[in-house]
């Protein structure tokens, strides 16, 4: 089992501009997880899992995330890379486990942009079709679903990726924009929404037993992965040690209080059931006669849901570029642009997979390995808490978890909770690329790997 040095570490971190503040980090987290989470997701497990009970599937998975948020940040404040779990797995348990943790990272960020990518063809031709243009099907379905290519998704995540390799400077103030944006379509439908809500509506609340309320948290802990993007962006991060600990703090804050009350104004307006779409928010809003409320709506989704793709493009770009420079992936993978500091060839390589995913693969199968994955890696995280202490008692660290041991173990038996509740098929799914993984692995990582 052989461990990266934290010294070698820190001094192979590259002179990445410092452009993102407090204010910058808490948009991009509250970003990547009010994306698709809270516009498509609350409906259908709303409908399909939990009922009105929703808001506590909604609850027990940001309490989970608070948990392995508070893990990622004494692990960010003391070893602040781009590499996230990656980097800390590598320190503390191996580069063996090191890898196939970077790998999974890797899958679930990009399966996650091409589902999302996915989701925003939905909105994109809802909207064209209130205006008379019909968008041909074939070029808006996968030929998993009976279309040519998504040709949309496809776009929109080439688009996004130009838009990374110009730099995060300029990345940033239009990510800002977005999530602004779309935090105020998702005000403006509490607001309205609020007025018609009918508490009949809620009854019964736990129409699936409590079973199904664990199940929905299994489900929609999907919907909170986005803080771990704000890990990767340790390296362009003005004053790490303050701003990273308190922007994972705030996303996940803000996030699971429009979480629940969007899940409240949902469930009082229409009957659980009849929550089943993807355009979940638009649906309501039509409900109770309100057209054009839900037509700017879906204009704010259309461009919210793009600041999903630009964190989640940008995050796996920074894992593969740590990776790179570990020896596991190409050397040209950590290669920054010499004016805007970005690893474009890292981003290229992410954008191209993710835009031919969105476009031609089954993702409904594909990204359901998302929440094993990602459940996994935060587990491993939580580890790594205790590993790193135990190993390196004089390590410095800015932000240290109150109370010992028992925040980061509390947060592993969480994580072994919510695996259980994942079908089977997730975990088939996620068996495959880590079968992949092993054969990249043993091809030409292990014999690269940098120290």
């Amino acid at each position: 089992m052989k461990l990266k040095s934290i010294d070698d570490l820190a001094h192979n971190q590259s002179e990445r501009p410092k452009t993102l503040g407090l204010f910058d980090l808490s948009i991009m987290g509250i970003g990547a997880i009010i994306g698709t989470g809270i516009l498509v997701l609350t409906g259908i497990v709303a409908a399909t899992d939990a009922g009105p009970g929703v808001i506590f599937s909604f609850i027990i998975a940001a309490l989970a995330s608070g948990l392995i948020g508070l893990c990622y940040s004494e692990l960010t404040t003391s070893i602040p890379s781009s590499g996230s779990a990656y980097v800390y797995t590598w320190v503390s348990m191996g580069q063996t486990l090191a890898y196939f943790t970077g790998w999974t990272m890797l899958g679930v960020y990009i399966t996650t942009t091409a589902t999302v990518a996915n989701g925003w063809t939905g909105y994109f031709t809802s909207f064209l079709k209130e205006f008379g243009i019909v968008f041909p099907k074939s070029l808006a379905s996968s030929p998993f679903d009976g279309g040519i290519m998504n040709l949309p998704a496809i776009i929109i995540v080439l688009m996004i990726t130009f838009l990374l390799t110009r730099g995060m400077k300029e990345s940033k103030t239009i990510n800002n924009i977005l999530v602004l944006v779309k935090i105020g379509i998702i005000l403006l439908f509490i607001i309205v929404g609020a007025f018609y809500v009918k508490p009949k509506n809620w009854h019964p609340l736990l129409p699936f037993g409590i079973s199904g309320v664990f199940t929905g948290a299994s489900t929609v802990f999907f919907a909170f992965l986005g803080f771990d993007a704000l890990a990767t962006s340790a390296e362009e991060v003005k004053n790490v040690q303050k701003n990273l600990p308190k922007a994972i703090i705030i996303s996940l804050a803000v996030s699971t209080m429009m979480y629940i009350l969007v899940s409240l104004v949902m469930t009082g307006d229409v009957v659980y059931s009849e929550l089943n779409v993807p355009e979940a928010m638009s649906y309501v809003l039509i409900t109770i006669n309100q057209p054009i409320v839900a037509q700017v709506i879906s204009v704010g989704a259309i461009l919210g849901i793009l600041a999903v793709i630009l964190a989640f493009i940008y995050a796996s770009s920074n894992i593969a570029m740590a990776m790179s420079r570990g020896g596991f992936l190409p050397s040209n993978l950590s290669i920054l642009n010499k004016k805007t500091g970005s690893p474009n060839q890292a981003l290229w390589l992410i954008g191209l997979i993710a835009a031919i995913g969105s476009g031609f693969l089954d993702l409904k199968n594909l990204a359901t390995f998302s929440n094993v994955g990602s459940i996994c890696v935060f587990a491993l995280i939580s580890l790594a808490v205790i590993v790193i202490r135990i190993k390196f008692p004089e390590l410095k660290r800015p932000f240290k978890i109150p109370f010992g041991y028992t925040i980061p173990i509390l947060s592993i038996l969480t994580c072994i909770f919510l695996l259980t509740n994942l079908p089977m098929t997730a975990w088939l799914n996620y068996l495959g690329w880590l079968l992949i993984g092993l054969v990249i692995y043993v091809a030409y990582s292990i014999r690269h790997v940098i120290y």
